[in-house]
């Protein structure tokens, strides 16, 4: 008997996502005969029932379209904003996907969506993901949805960058997102030839980028390129979190420890990064007009990349039949070049930070960047 499936799409949205819709309906509805369901906005058209039958014309041409045509939301079932305050809303989803008499879930999002499929996984729901992140910071993948595209429009924004600042003999620094890990800062800043890259896994030392834009301008060049991870801290922060976080240990204990642990975690979210500061520091240290230039959303929107829509057609197909077979539970990966599954419970969780010898770093500082340690 044919399957009858829900899909959705949740977290922060990135192009490819739609291309992924696009391959699990086709594959589901034409190869294994699926009925295909989506819900709008992520979770929470699952709790509120709000639909959209994925199938015909509504996957016609939207393969190279960004965005996701189904919406998409933060909300987690397990703790939605409802009349003002979060409540759990997992019964409600339950409910839902019972209604519908949906055979399985699939869920297409980042690490938080990773999160709230396990916890459905758990309240009874057959369920079965894909990842999704411009940052690529999803566990347990070497890629994911949406990285490529973000990476290769950062590094046309850099390349377009250094004609104005080799222009106006300025330093611009650029933001890009990376909460959590460097890949993308990485990846678009070596490819565009960024003269300092900062990342979170590497603390910087606010001298050492100094030095280095000094020896830039005594070699004739009178700008220089800083790409930035949003979430890049100083060594100066780490040192004061780090010291703050021990004496907690020693003064306090209990509910009172983890009332301080929760504040340094919040100065830490404030002030990582600190790009107006930076900019700041090197305009007057290095007598050179220092611009700011923030990417973040930019890099979510647009068309998105033959490599995109590849892996996510791929990925999507191999969801598809892993759905036909009844296997649930798990993320779709990429590693090692091919497409295959990881169980949930070893995404949850984790982290996905850039190894200090991965080879990307060490091409970096062979080509002299400055990685500001």
């Amino acid at each position: 008997m044919p399957k009858k499936v829900g899909l959705l799409t949740a977290g922060s949205d990135c192009p490819g996502i739609n291309a992924a819709i696009r391959g699990f309906g086709k594959a589901g509805t034409g190869v294994y005969g699926m009925q295909v369901l989506g819900f709008k906005d992520g979770f929470r058209g699952l709790v509120e029932n709000h639909t959209l039958k994925l199938s015909g014309s509504v996957l016609s041409g939207i393969l190279t379209a960004g965005g996701t045509i189904l919406g998409t939301s933060r909300d987690i079932p397990q703790a939605m904003m409802v009349d003002d305050a979060l409540a759990d809303r997992t019964q409600a989803a339950v409910k839902n996907y019972q209604e519908h008499k949906l055979d399985a879930l699939v869920c297409i999002g980042g690490k938080e969506t990773q999160s709230a499929a396990l916890h459905l996984q758990q309240a009874g729901l057959n369920v079965i993901t894909l990842p999704k992140a411009a940052d690529n910071d999803v566990p347990m993948t070497d890629l994911t949805i949406g990285f490529d595209t973000a990476r290769e429009i950062a590094a046309q924004a850099i390349d377009r960058l250094h004609s104005t600042a080799s222009a106006n003999h300025r330093i611009i620094i650029v933001e890009l997102m990376g909460a959590h890990s460097g890949w993308l800062t990485m990846g678009a800043g070596i490819a565009a030839g960024a003269d300092v890259i900062l990342i979170p896994e590497i603390p910087y030392d606010t001298d050492k980028i100094i030095q280095a834009i000094l020896e830039r301008n005594k070699a004739g060049k009178n700008f220089s390129i800083v790409a930035v991870a949003e979430n890049t801290r100083s060594k100066e922060l780490v040192a004061f979190i780090e010291r703050s976080r021990k004496m907690n240990v020693k003064l306090r204990q209990g509910k009172e420890r983890l009332e301080v642990e929760a504040q340094l975690e919040k100065i830490k979210k404030r002030y990582s990064s600190e790009t107006l500061l930076l900019a700041s520091r090197l305009e007057e240290a290095t007598n050179l007009e220092t611009r700011i230039t923030i990417l973040n959303y930019l890099l979510r929107g647009g068309t998105p990349s033959a490599t995109d829509r590849l892996l996510a057609t791929q990925m999507a197909g191999v969801c598809a039949r892993m759905v036909s077979e009844g296997k649930f539970g798990c993320m779709i990966n990429y590693s090692a070049g091919k497409i295959g599954n990881v169980a949930l419970e070893k995404v949850v969780g984790k982290s996905k930070p850039m190894p200090l010898d991965h080879p990307w770093i060490l091409a970096a500082r062979q080509m002299g960047t400055s990685l500001g340690d």
